[in-house]
């Protein structure tokens, strides 16, 4: 079952792998060549020596131009060993497959997508001789749906939209235009849509919003995939409403104390899932000077 952020945001193309072809055309504007056919792939890259790398989501596209692999990561926050890993992922499916393979990350945050983007470079300075450009889908470019006939025309664009801008002003509009849109197809793909974006809804307003909208509407919430995450779902949300309690704690000391909060530690603390971690900046709120403070 969907149960983390992580897990929908790269398994939404493996329930529609031509949304993942749309959004690089649409999106990055990237001249993808329309595919005939999509295949999953195994994800396992490990070799026989026991170093074990697995990609999240891997996809065989066949076009007219030939053959891509179509790796999906989904990236929470920074993380240097995932991306010192990402040359590896594509110089072995390129060994391998004999085929060229595309690097697709997808994040919900704005400084993790920044980070993402960077290119890799790996040789003499100024004459690398590897250099990995990775695709980045985020908060920036993936499209705000908050039209039902927009939703309607593309649902699992509406989907990705719902679990990338799931917060905020907009949300409400996003998620009402989506269950709108959800109710046009057929009842199992909307049953797993709805645990992808309630996955994936972080913000306790957010997600106290969608499951109104999911309690008025029996139609596809009733389904049993659906219904084996409604208690699991009540706990996350107990879970991530302490947390979020700990961030707004943390917030309002500094504000309190005088201090300006800029958006790199604000977006850094917004995104930590660790308790424990957020009870130590939450201490060290009372008495540093600056918030970069907060970490050390």
């Amino acid at each position: 079952m969907v149960s983390s952020p992580h897990e929908a945001l790269h398994r939404i193309f493996q329930k529609d792998p031509s949304l993942l072809t749309r959004t690089l055309q649409r999106v990055l504007h990237v001249p993808f060549p329309e595919p005939r056919e999509f295949a999953a792939m195994n994800v396992d890259l490990t070799e026989i020596e026991p170093v074990e790398r697995r990609v999240d989501t891997l996809l065989r596209a066949e076009t007219d131009e030939g053959t891509y692999l179509l790796v999906v990561e989904s990236q929470g926050k920074k993380d240097e060993a995932k991306r010192r890993s990402w040359p590896y992922y594509l110089s072995y499916l390129y060994a391998k497959y004999h085929c060229d393979p595309v690097l697709i990350v997808i994040t919900q945050s704005r400084a993790t997508a920044r980070w993402a983007a960077q290119p890799i470079h790996l040789g003499v300075r100024g004459r690398p001789s590897l250099t990995v450009r990775p695709l980045v889908l985020g908060p920036d470019n993936v499209p705000v749906i908050a039209d039902e006939r927009a939703a309607e025309r593309d649902v699992s664009l509406a989907v990705l939209s719902a679990m990338t801008h799931g917060k905020g002003p907009q949300a409400a509009v996003i998620l009402e235009s989506l269950v709108a849109a959800l109710h046009t197809i057929d009842a199992e793909s909307a049953a797993v849509f709805v645990q992808f974006v309630d996955s994936c809804l972080k913000d306790p307003e957010a997600r106290q919003i969608w499951r109104d909208l999911m309690t008025d509407t029996q139609y596809f919430w009733r389904h049993p995939l659906a219904e084996q995450t409604r208690e699991e779902g009540r706990e996350e949300g107990r879970e991530e409403g302490r947390i979020q309690a700990q961030i707004e704690m943390i917030f309002k000391t500094l504000e309190w104390r005088g201090i300006p909060v800029p958006d790199q530690v604000r977006e850094r603390v917004a995104d930590c899932p660790d308790r424990a971690q957020l009870l130590i900046w939450a201490e060290r709120a009372l008495r540093v000077t600056a918030a970069e403070d907060l970490f050390g």
